[in-house]
């Protein structure tokens, strides 16, 4: 059972997140909160699986309970809801941890499968967030677009041929499950991978690497002849 706990300062919006998500009948809503104060002490109490943060709440914000929650409840994943016209915002809860950015306005198959990603270590971006993301990324002209591909491209070429392809997984959002699987590796195998390919694009959680990989405009191919190294 994946335990949840939502935190956003609109009542109606708590009722639908959690209607949505107790759908799944894997998933359990544990505790709700107004503000990220609230959401950082239920979160400390209750330690589930996925917190579910709006980013903007008055008082403590998602983003600075998203940092204290990762930092005292390293086990619960944070996932955050967000609205458009909030890029910064997203870019922001990247660096603090986030693994999961969700549009209010999605679907509600894509909240249930972005909880369920997050709560199995994966990283989750909503397609709409990962193109308004890499779309503010490029802002400033094609010449800051191509360099922006250009350096983001350099340095997934630093990555062995097998570590581009789990990067391509999981720029598509699977979890270590489920690359291994795809690759027929030992999950822990694939958990080096992830670790060894964080440390060499110099990004601090998957999510930040899948955005990468999403500006870089997909993996690069592995020079001919370059054998895979598992």
């Amino acid at each position: 059972m994946i335990r949840i706990l939502i935190a956003d300062d609109e009542p109606m919006i708590r009722a639908g997140v959690r209607t949505i998500l107790t759908t799944d009948p894997g998933i359990t809503v544990v505790a709700e909160a107004a503000d990220g104060r609230e959401a950082v002490e239920l979160a400390q109490s209750h330690r589930p699986d996925v917190a579910v943060l709006d980013i903007r709440m008055p008082g403590t914000g998602g983003i600075e309970a998203a940092t204290e929650i990762r930092r005292t409840v390293p086990g619960t994943g944070v996932a955050m809801l967000t609205t458009f016209g909030e890029d910064e915002y997203i870019l922001r809860a990247l660096t603090e941890g986030a693994t999961g950015f969700l549009i209010k306005s999605g679907e509600p198959e894509e909240l249930i499968a972005g909880v369920r990603a997050v709560a199995d270590g994966a990283a989750y971006l909503s397609p709409k967030v990962a193109a308004r993301v890499v779309a503010h990324l490029a802002a400033g002209g094609a010449g800051a677009r191509a360099g922006r591909q250009a350096a983001a491209r350099a340095r997934v070429e630093t990555l062995t041929a097998r570590e581009r392809e789990v990067l391509g997984f999981l720029g598509g959002g699977l979890s270590n499950g489920q690359i291994a699987r795809r690759l027929r590796l030992a999950e822990g195998t694939v958990k080096a991978h992830v670790s060894s390919i964080l440390a060499r694009l110099g990004v601090d959680n998957r999510a930040a690497a899948a955005v990468l990989a999403h500006e870089a405009g997909g993996i690069p191919a592995p020079p001919p002849g370059l054998p895979h190294q598992g």
